[in-house]
Parts: structure tokens; sequence; C-alpha cells
């Protein structure tokens, strides 16, 4: 008699063996890639990058005021503002406006932000930076372009009574340059920029 014909399926070749040996299988996957994985990786970043991995948070006398990673809505005229957002500068709901150049609802967004920011800055829209206008892909970007934060100097400084010089020279001190030199762009946060600015401020008025 053949001795392949003589020897008994094995627990595995039969149907609640494969079932069996795939159940372990998806089990060991999901305690490898869904828990283990996960916690070293969180344990790593921790011990790594301590500030980024818990948010980035900024704090001012023991409060959590913002993240150097997410924008907010500045406003009044003493403060450098930020990009316009989609997602209402709602972490939990990063999104674009997703609507293509043509438009109609985009272009008249764009067009009132250009008439507001051209009035507030006394410029021309034509120097205004993209960035002050339109909204980022995540629509909570913490961060504009040099350009258009040396856009609202004049109206930062003459809002806050500050000599134009200083306000300029916090401008350039807080941009930050491309990792390495060449990822990315040189930006400002906006967040860091403007609790700067209020440092200074409270430094005039302690010397006054």
């Amino acid at each position: 008699m053949n001795h392949a014909q003589s020897v008994a399926p094995t627990f595995s070749a039969t149907p609640v063996g494969r079932w069996v040996q795939g159940l372990r299988g998806a089990l060991v996957l999901m305690l490898l890639c869904g828990v283990l994985y996960p916690l070293l990786t969180v344990a790593i970043g921790g011990v790594l990058f301590p500030h980024q991995s818990t948010g980035s948070l900024i704090e001012r006398d023991g409060k959590v005021i913002g993240s150097a990673l997410v924008g907010q809505p500045f406003n009044a005229p003493g403060y450098f503002h930020g990009r316009p957002s989609a997602a209402d500068y709602d972490p939990f709901g990063v999104s674009g406006a997703n609507l293509a150049p043509s438009n109609p609802a985009l272009r008249e967004r764009a067009v009132a932000s250009s008439i507001a920011i051209s009035a507030a800055n006394a410029v021309e829209a034509a120097a205004i930076p993209v960035d002050l206008i339109a909204a980022s892909g995540s629509g909570i970007d913490p961060h504009i372009s040099p350009a258009a934060a040396e856009l609202q100097i004049d109206r930062v400084a003459a809002a806050r009574g500050l000599p134009r010089a200083a306000v300029a020279a916090l401008v350039a001190a807080r941009v930050e340059r491309p990792v390495l030199g060449v990822l990315g762009q040189p930006r400002v946060n906006v967040l860091q920029l403007n609790l700067a600015l209020d440092d200074i401020g409270s430094e005039a008025g302690a010397t006054q």
C-alpha cells in the first residue's frame, strides 16, 4: 500500500485545524502590530522626543495655551494673524476646503480675505503673500511665511505702540530655517511669535 495513503491527515489539514491556525495567526499579529508595536514606538518617542510626543504643548503660568503644531485664530490688530482655516482650527477635524480654483465660493472667500488684509495692513492686494489668503491642507498650519509676517509688522507695531524696528527684529529672530537646510521652507510660528510679542510688551511696561 502506498505510504502516502496510509498517513492520517494532520490536525491542521482539517477544516477546523485550518480555522484554528488562522485564528492563532490573527491573534499573534494583533498582539504584535496592535499592542506591542504601538507601545514600543510611544515609549521610544517619549524618551527621544519628550516634548513632541506629548503634542508640543505650550504652557504659560502652568496653563496649556496651545500647541506649536496647531494654528489658532488671532484677530486683534495687536497680534500677527495666521492662515485661514477650513477646519475652524479644530485639531480633531483637520481638513482643507477641497474646492477647485474655479469654484465661485473659493474665489469669493479669497477676494473677501484679500480686501480685509489689504485694508488692515494698508497694502495693495497684489503684495499679499498667498499663505495669508489660502488655507492649508490640514486647516491647522501653525506657520506663515516670513513675508506674511513682515507684511503685518506696521499694523502690530502701531497697535501696540512699539517701535517698528523692535517688532521687525522679533520677527527676524523667530524665522525657522528649513530642516538640514533643505527640508521645508523658512517659516514663522504664529503662536510663538505672538507670545514673544506679549513678552516684549510686558518688559516695556515694566520699565516705564
